[in-house]
């Protein structure tokens, strides 16, 4: 899948942005795992789950999640496979994998409310994560009576190979080692969710990052996060744009692309295909494509694979586009790339992560001065106030 070509704009911008930041933070919501195509309803659903919808009349794995089952075992049938699905047998989607290729080599953070364990499976360091939601792969006491969660996986896979009928057996039905109770999914779905070591301490250093940098050139890159949770990303990311003039906050989401008014040009809001732009993004990022979009602007991979650009206004008297250029592999052509390059960083840095100049007043009156009576000499009179001499 491609990008638009009214897009393409949208997406050189974004990747200027990302060559000027000082740090990126991600926010990650589930557009990217659906851009993945982690899709929870539709042929996806049907595959996997064909014999709940008949006996149950569940139309996709985001409800089968609170559907109250009559009995453990089938509450358990359902969320081992849900949770092998898309948790431990799900595939690396590729726009994770592009996503860790732009990050490659930056001061980076994510911060995410996804579940599905897609990040680290990518290959991102868990201390560069913060997962705010929970995970698939854990468990805790539905009580709760203590704060500790489980890694699930051993058992889970068993259930997923044992179970019959939509069942589980009753011996496999996981209880907690230290009350007893059943124990229940580490996902945020009402007030008992465990808040464990790992995500304080995951917090923390988010909070820290977010802090480090309140200052700096920060691109605030937020992917596929929607309307279900906006309090965990999209306000606070919308909060930190506004209170540094330095940081430019770009949105991406097929659908739900929007930004701030306030914002004004440090704002970008692609509505396209989270892993379109991403691998869009790869592309121009790439050492040959970065030489050739530095070197002339229509020469990028994006653009030759959505065909010519469109004709300048003004056809062949428009001399500025029939201007020869000198050769990449000559001594004058890699300066001119140089020379390039350096602009364009300029010029970004100039529009995106400068403070805008403040507006005059408009009609302002004029200044009034008041003067002692003994400093009325014109000498002693501001230049502004003193009369013309007459000639």
């Amino acid at each position: 899948m491609t990008c638009a070509p009214e897009q393409v704009d949208q997406v050189e911008r974004l990747a200027e942005a990302l060559d000027a930041a000082d740090a990126v933070l991600v926010g990650a919501g589930a557009g990217l795992s659906t851009s993945a195509g982690l899709t929870y309803g539709g042929e996806r659903f049907m595959r996997y789950f064909a014999d709940f919808h008949a006996a149950y009349g569940i139309r996709d794995m985001y409800a089968g999640g609170f559907y109250p089952f009559a009995t453990p075992e089938e509450y358990w049938a359902w969320w081992s496979r849900h949770i092998m699905v898309n948790r431990y047998d799900a595939p690396v989607g590729e726009p994770y994998r592009d996503l860790l290729r732009l990050l490659d080599g930056r001061d980076f953070f994510v911060l995410t409310t996804n579940v599905d364990h897609q990040f680290q499976r990518a290959g991102i360091d868990r201390a560069r994560l913060c997962y705010l939601q929970g995970d698939y792969g854990l468990w805790q006491c539905s009580k709760p009576c203590h704060r500790d969660t489980y890694d699930n996986e051993a058992v889970v896979r068993r259930m997923a190979a044992e179970q019959r009928n939509m069942r589980v057996p009753s011996e496999l039905l996981p209880r907690c080692p230290v009350c007893g109770a059943p124990m229940a999914m580490n996902l945020r779905i009402d007030g008992t969710f465990v808040e464990d070591a790992g995500w304080h301490a995951a917090r923390a250093r988010y909070e820290a990052f977010a802090e480090a940098h309140a200052s700096d050139r920060l691109l605030l890159l937020e992917l596929g996060v929607g309307g279900n949770t906006p309090g965990i990303v999209k306000y606070p990311f919308w909060r930190m744009a506004a209170r540094n003039p330095r940081a430019f906050y770009a949105c991406v989401n097929r659908g739900e692309a929007y930004a701030p008014r306030e914002l004004g040009a440090r704002a970008l809001a692609p509505d396209a295909d989270i892993g379109a732009v991403l691998r869009a993004l790869c592309m121009l990022r790439g050492p040959q494509a970065a030489r050739r979009s530095a070197h002339r602007a229509d020469a990028s991979p994006m653009r030759s694979a959505l065909g010519p650009p469109p004709r300048p206004r003004g056809g062949p008297a428009n001399r500025a586009s029939t201007v020869r250029r000198p050769s990449r592999k000559s001594r004058r052509g890699r300066l001119f790339c140089r020379r390039a390059e350096g602009q364009a960083r300029e010029r970004t840095a100039r529009t995106h992560f400068l403070p805008a100049p403040r507006r005059p007043l408009q009609d302002s009156p004029a200044p009034v001065y008041r003067i002692a009576p003994h400093l009325r000499h014109e000498r002693c009179l501001p230049k502004r106030a003193r009369r013309p001499r007459r000639r």
